[in-house]
C-alpha cells in the first residue's frame, strides 16, 4: 500500500514540480520580515534538490512529534530549502502533529505536503486563540503553498481624524496606525475616502494640510476660500469653535449624522432668524454635504452599526468572498477577495481563513456577520475579540436589515466570482488560440517579450517582461544594459542580450545561489519568446540558443510591422524556419500579442528615457572625487560652466563661496595632474 501511494505521489509530484518551474518565480525570501515576504510564487515552488519523499516527511514528523507537549501553539512545516510549506495550529501540538503520520487518513494533498516536509518549527502559545491569531499571522507573512491563501496584498485606507494637535488635522491614512487619534475605516478603496473627505470637509470645515505648513502660514490658503476650510492657521476660527467641529466630525462618522443634521438645521434657522444670511448660507451648504453622504450610500445600512459581511460563492472549483464594511451606519464600500489554494478545502474553513487573514491586517469591528456557520466560531470570536480589545460577535442574520444586507452580499459574491471566471474563460481561450496559431503543443505558461531602445547606437537599453496566464508578471521585469554593441547593430543588441539572459541556465547555475542574488529569471525557461522585430532578430536569437543547446526547448516567435509600416493590425509573426503568418485585424490573438509588444516596448522606452536624462544631467563635475551635490553646485553658480571650472586658477577656485582651499586644491590637481 505504502509503495503504492509513493508512486502516485512521486509522479504527481514530478508533473507539480514541472508546471512549478514554468510558472514560479526562483528564490525565497531570506527573512520573512523583508520586503519580498509576499512572494507568494517563491514560497509555492517545489525546489528541484526536495524531491517528494514520504518515509522521509513521516521520519521528519515523528522526530519533532517525540519533542511536543499537549500545549496549544503553531506549527510549521518546512521544505529540504527551509521553506514553509504549510501552517496551522493546535489545541495539542502533540495529538496534532502526530496526526500527519497516519498516512492512510491523508488526503491527497496532505501526503503530497508530507513527503515535501523535512523540518518543523514550533510555536508554544497560551491559549488556543492566541494560537489562531499566530496562525494567520505566519500564513500572512510565509504565503505557505499549503495553506488557504488571501490574495490581497493592498492595505486597506483609513481616515484619520488625529489628536496630538490643538487643531487636529483630518486626512487619508494607509499603513501602520500609530499616530495618536481616531481612525475611521477600513474603506474599500482610495476612490471611497477621497469622496468622502471632500464632502467631510465642506460639512466640518476641518485643516487636511500638515503641521509644518500650518505653522508657516501668514493668510488663508485656497481651501478657506473654497470652503472647504475654517482657517485656525490664521486665526479665523478660535481653538473653542474648532474644537466644536471636531466633535460633530467625530459625531457624524460614528453613526450620529441624524444628529449632527438636526443640529445644523436649528443653527441654520436661526442665523436666518437674526439675519445672519452669510452665515446661514455657509450652514446650508455645509448640510447639504450631510446630505450627499447620507444620499450616496448604495446600502441603506442605518440600523446595522458596525459591522463587516461576508458571503462566499464557489463555481467549478473556485471560490469568491464578498465583503462590505458597514461604520456608523454607513456604507465605507465592498470588495472581493479570491482566495487560491482551496482545492480539497471545505468551504465554511476557506471562509474561516479569510476572515482571520483579512484581520491580521484590518481592526475587526463588533460585529461580523457571515452567510454559513464557522468551524471553531466560539474560538475564533474569542481570538478577534482579543485582538480588537473589545467583545467581537460572529453571527447569521435571520431578519431585519442585517438579513437583507447579508442576502445582498451573496448576490454580490455570485457576481463577482462569474466575472472573474469569465475573465480567466476569455484569456484561457486567447492563451490556446495563441499557442494553435503558434503551433504548440501547449498554451504557454510563462511568455518572455524581448525589444532594445537607443539614439544611433548609443545609451542602448534591452528589455525583459513576463507574462502569466493571470497577466503581467512585473516584479520579473529586467533591464539589459548593452555594454558591447554600441553601434546601430539591432541585431548585434539583441544577441547580447540573449547572451546574457540565458548564459546562466546554459552554465548549469546552482538554482539556489541565483537565488540568493535575486535573479531567479536565469534558472527559469521561458515557454515562449516573443521578440519585437523580424528575421534579423529571430536569427539572432536563434544564434544565441543553438550556441547553448537550447533552441528546442521552447518557442521562438519574431512580430514585426508589415508592409503597411507604422499600422497596427499588419503584424507579421516570423518563425525560425523562415515562415511568417499573419492573423486577421480583429482576431484575439492579435490583440492579446499586439498587446504584449506594447508592454515591452513601453517598459523599454522609459528605460533608456530614464538612463538619457541622466546622462543629460551628468557633469564632468561628477568625476571629481569627494565633490558632492552642494560644493558642484557652487562651483557652477560661481563659474558658470564646467568648463569654467577646468580653467580656473587656484586662486580663483579658493574665492568660490562655499569652496575652501583644500577642495580648491583638489579641483584644480584633478585637472592638472601634469604640472
Amino acid at each position: 500500500m505504502l509503495k503504492a501511494v509513493l508512486l502516485r505521489l512521486h509522479a504527481q509530484a514530478a508533473a507539480s514540480y514541472l508546471m512549478a518551474m514554468a510558472k514560479a518565480k526562483a528564490g525565497s525570501p531570506n527573512d520573512p520580515r523583508g520586503a519580498e515576504r509576499f512572494n507568494e510564487a517563491s514560497a509555492a515552488k517545489v525546489v528541484a534538490s526536495a524531491q517528494p519523499n514520504l518515509e522521509a516527511g513521516v521520519e521528519a514528523i515523528r522526530n519533532t512529534v517525540a519533542t511536543l507537549k499537549p500545549t496549544p501553539g503553531v506549527y510549521r512545516m518546512l521544505d529540504t530549502r527551509g521553506d514553509v510549506l504549510y501552517v496551522g495550529k493546535a489545541r495539542s501540538l502533540k495529538a496534532r502533529v502526530a496526526n500527519y503520520t497516519q498516512v492512510n487518513q491523508l488526503t491527497t494533498r496532505l501526503m503530497r505536503m508530507v513527503s515535501q516536509c523535512r523540518s518543523m518549527e514550533i510555536v508554544t502559545t497560551n491559549s488556543e486563540a492566541e494560537a489562531l491569531l499566530l496562525e494567520a499571522q505566519f500564513i500572512k507573512r510565509f504565503r505557505p503553498p499549503f495553506n488557504v491563501l488571501l490574495r490581497d496584498d493592498k492595505s486597506f485606507p483609513f481616515i484619520l481624524l488625529r489628536d496630538d494637535h490643538d487643531f487636529p488635522r483630518i486626512h487619508k491614512h494607509r499603513g501602520a496606525r500609530r499616530a495618536k487619534g481616531n481612525y475611521y475605516g477600513p474603506f474599500a478603496s482610495a476612490g471611497s475616502v477621497n469622496t468622502t473627505l471632500n464632502a467631510l470637509q465642506k460639512l466640518f470645515l476641518l485643516r487636511s494640510c500638515t503641521d509644518s505648513f500650518f505653522k508657516n502660514r501668514d493668510r488663508p490658503c485656497l481651501l478657506y476660500q473654497i470652503k472647504r476650510c475654517s482657517a485656525p492657521c490664521v486665526g479665523r476660527i478660535d481653538e473653542e469653535g474648532y474644537d466644536a467641529l471636531v466633535k460633530q466630525a467625530k459625531d457624524f462618522l460614528a453613526g450620529k449624522s441624524s444628529q449632527v443634521q438636526a443640529d445644523l438645521e436649528k443653527q441654520m434657522a436661526k442665523a436666518a432668524e437674526e439675519l445672519d444670511f452669510e452665515t446661514a448660507a455657509i450652514l446650508r451648504d455645509r448640510l447639504r454635504a450631510a446630505t450627499f453622504i447620507q444620499g450616496s450610500q448604495a446600502i441603506n445600512a442605518r440600523t446595522v452599526g458596525d459591522a463587516d459581511v461576508f458571503a462566499l460563492a464557489s463555481k467549478g472549483g473556485h471560490v469568491g468572498v464578498q465583503a462590505f464594511f458597514i461604520r456608523g451606519g454607513q456604507n465605507w464600500g465592498h470588495r472581493a477577495f479570491f482566495p487560491s489554494h482551496t482545492k480539497d478545502v471545505e468551504e465554511a474553513q476557506v471562509l474561516a481563513n479569510v476572515i482571520l487573514q483579512f484581520y491580521e491586517e484590518v481592526p475587526p469591528p463588533p460585529n461580523v456577520l457571515v452567510d454559513r456557520d464557522l468551524p471553531e466560531a466560539e474560538l475564533m470570536e474569542a481570538a478577534l475579540s482579543e485582538l480588537a480589545d473589545k467583545k467581537v460577535a460572529i453571527a447569521i442574520p435571520q431578519r431585519g436589515d442585517r438579513r437583507k444586507l447579508l442576502k445582498q452580499a451573496e448576490r454580490n459574491a455570485v457576481e463577482a466570482l462569474d466575472r472573474r471566471l469569465a475573465e480567466k474563460g476569455t484569456k484561457a481561450k486567447v492563451n490556446r488560440e495563441l499557442a494553435e496559431f503558434l503551433e504548440m503543443e501547449e498554451p504557454p505558461e510563462r511568455i518572455e517579450v524581448y525589444d532594445n531602445s537607443h539614439i544611433l547606437g548609443t545609451k542602448a537599453v534591452g528589455a525583459m517582461v513576463v507574462a502569466s496566464p493571470e497577466g503581467f508578471e512585473k516584479s520579473q521585469y529586467r533591464k539589459f544594459n548593452i555594454r558591447e554593441a554600441q553601434t546601430n547593430d539591432d541585431f548585434g543588441m539583441m544577441r547580447e542580450v540573449m547572451e546574457r539572459r540565458f548564459r546562466k541556465f546554459a552554465e548549469g547555475a546552482d538554482p539556489e545561489e541565483v537565488a540568493k542574488r535575486k535573479k531567479g529569471h536565469e534558472t527559469i525557461l521561458p515557454d515562449l519568446l516573443l521578440i519585437d522585430g523580424g528575421k534579423g532578430q529571430v536569427s539572432s536569437v536563434m544564434s544565441v540558443l543553438e550556441e547553448y543547446g537550447l533552441s528546442d526547448e521552447f518557442a521562438v516567435i519574431g512580430i514585426a510591422k508589415g508592409p503597411h509600416h507604422g499600422r497596427e493590425g499588419r503584424e507579421v509573426f516570423h518563425f525560425p524556419d523562415g515562415s511568417e503568418k499573419t492573423l486577421p485585424t480583429n482576431s484575439p490573438v492579435l490583440f492579446y500579442a499586439q498587446r504584449l509588444r506594447d508592454e515591452v516596448h513601453r517598459y523599454v522606452i522609459g528605460a533608456h528615457r530614464a538612463k538619457r536624462s541622466k546622462a543629460i544631467t551628468a557633469s564632468p563635475l561628477d568625476e571629481i572625487p569627494g565633490i558632492g551635490p552642494a560644493r558642484k553646485r557652487a562651483l557652477l553658480l560661481h563659474f558658470g560652466t564646467a568648463s569654467k571650472v577646468r580653467a580656473a586658477a587656484l586662486e580663483d577656485l579658493q574665492r568660490a563661496p562655499g569652496v575652501s582651499e583644500k577642495v580648491a586644491q583638489q579641483v584644480y590637481d584633478f585637472y592638472h595632474a601634469g604640472s
